[in-house]
């Protein structure tokens, strides 16, 4: 999850990824928002506007990647054309690369901009993952279904990593995303998810809204702040103080990017957390 700075409030008025969307045929296939993508026989050239989808494709299937955002950083040295930002994208940048599908993601990109890409006769696949398997099916489907690609190694590799179900003393946490104003992970979200499989339940789970803005003087109970550095690039000397509670920064990438980072974030997460 990586929101540019003038655009730190993640929002989707979509729902979250569905289950029942079956397989592709000669119309093409269905993304994780029950939209038909009509994904042609062969695809050769992809465009993502999402970093985990980038690091996706690129661990998948390094050659089809022709177009990635300002934000996709891994992997590092990635040389494709850049298209700007998730919720900026060079709309015009994106469609002189023809590209055969264009990945995108339901909370970082804006609706507006691939209704704009889909008009202009491009396939968009949306993914829309809240939970860490619901991400592992999203991905399955995008780059066999999408990206006509063998399911990849490294994904079964993230599901076992992932399968074992967490045992041991559970805490409570608010995980804060962004300051001026202070914004925290709420209900219904992948990095809330991810936590949970760690042990760690969010203190605002039960809020209306996803992102929910707060007062960090009248929070619920919890016992740890979980301080991820992006969006809001939270560092041990800009974010802990604020808190009484002891307060941890881990990688936003391990904590909020579903992809081959999934493999390690479970060991990687745990040890920054102080649970190993």
């Amino acid at each position: 999850m990586t929101f540019p700075p003038a655009a730190p409030f993640p929002g989707s008025s979509r729902g979250p990824a569905r289950d029942d969307l079956g397989a592709r045929d000669d119309s093409g296939a269905r993304d994780d928002l029950g939209d038909l993508v009509p994904v042609p026989a062969v695809v050769r050239r992809v465009v993502s506007l999402v970093p985990s989808l980038t690091e996706s494709v690129a661990a998948s299937a390094p050659e089809l990647l022709v177009g990635a955002t300002d934000w996709c950083s891994h992997p590092p040295g990635l040389a494709v054309r850049r298209v700007r930002g998730t919720k900026n994208p060079d709309l015009a940048a994106i469609g002189a690369l023809a590209p055969d599908l264009v990945c995108a993601n339901a909370e970082e990109n804006r609706a507006e901009d691939l209704a704009a890409l889909r008009a202009a006769g491009l396939a968009v696949w949306v993914t829309a993952p809240t939970t860490v398997p619901a991400a592992l099916r999203s991905l399955d489907r995008m780059l066999r279904l999408g990206c006509g690609l063998a399911r990849p190694d490294w994904l079964d590799a993230a599901e076992q990593v992932w399968a074992e179900p967490f045992r041991g003393p559970r805490r409570r946490a608010i995980i804060p995303i962004w300051r001026r104003p202070w914004m925290a992970v709420g209900r219904d979200t992948f990095t809330g998810d991810v936590l949970a499989r760690l042990g760690v339940d969010n203190a605002l789970a039960g809020s209306e809204q996803r992102y929910p803005r707060v007062d960090i003087a009248a929070l619920p109970p919890h016992d740890l702040v979980v301080l991820p550095d992006e969006p809001y690039a939270f560092s041990p000397s800009d974010g802990p103080e604020s808190f009484e509670a002891r307060a941890v920064c881990v990688s936003g990438r391990l904590l909020t990017w579903y992809g081959p980072s999934l493999v390690q974030a479970r060991a990687d997460l745990a040890n920054a957390l102080g649970f190993q």
